[in-house]
């Protein structure tokens, strides 16, 4: 239905399938000057049908380049367990019930006073980063845990080596999480009131 909007100086008319007849007295009395019927653009709100000459806009098959976080390949979890005594690294699969890779300090060194430094924990998350590549998991999300509870609630010394470790093995690095268990009322510490006698 084609409609066409004239504009006089008093009166609007639509011209369309249905007419409004004007009172032919008021017609007489006044006579409205030349007008020049106005045209209704068809275009406004069609941005996708408006000529855009020299602007590339982005397609879905070709993304822009730009800084943009894509899970390409596989992904695992590597649950980081440091502790003064020990550093234990166990790669896992995004689920957590599937073990990819497990090491700790003390499988790399022989003394038991260095399982917890930081060297036997770079060399077990070398180790662990090899096997979890040659099975193909391409980047993982971090959880360091430190004992938690009424024991010491922050990381060990290997927890930051191990992790400078699996990045420059290769692997990617997702999310870093602390999931260090913290009590909202602590149990008991052993020891008794009187303090642990040594």
């Amino acid at each position: 239905m084609r409609r066409e909007l004239k504009v006089s100086r008093d009166t609007f008319h639509l011209k369309s399938d249905f007419m409004v007849e004007e009172n032919p007295t008021l017609a007489e009395e006044k006579q409205p000057a030349a007008t020049a019927p106005v045209q209704v653009r068809q275009d406004v709100g069609r941005k996708d049908e408006q000529k855009t000459e020299g602007v590339r806009t982005p397609s879905i098959e070709n993304p822009p380049a730009g800084r943009q976080f894509q899970q390409r390949g596989k992904w695992g979890v590597a649950h980081i367990y440091s502790s003064v005594n020990n550093t234990i690294i166990h790669i896992t699969d995004i689920t957590g019930a599937e073990t990819i890779a497990r090491c700790s300090g003390g499988m790399v060194t022989k003394r038991d006073k260095d399982k917890g430094s930081a060297f036997p924990a770079m060399q077990a998350a070398r180790k662990v980063a090899g096997d979890a590549l040659a099975k193909g998991i391409t980047g993982v999300h971090l959880k360091i845990r430190a004992p938690g509870g009424h024991k010491k609630r922050m990381p060990g010394q290997g927890a930051q080596p191990a992790i400078r470790a699996l990045v420059r093995a290769g692997l990617r690095i997702g999310k870093i999480e602390d999931v260090t268990p913290v009590p909202h009322d602590t149990t008991r510490k052993p020891g008794g009131k009187r303090g642990r006698r040594v």
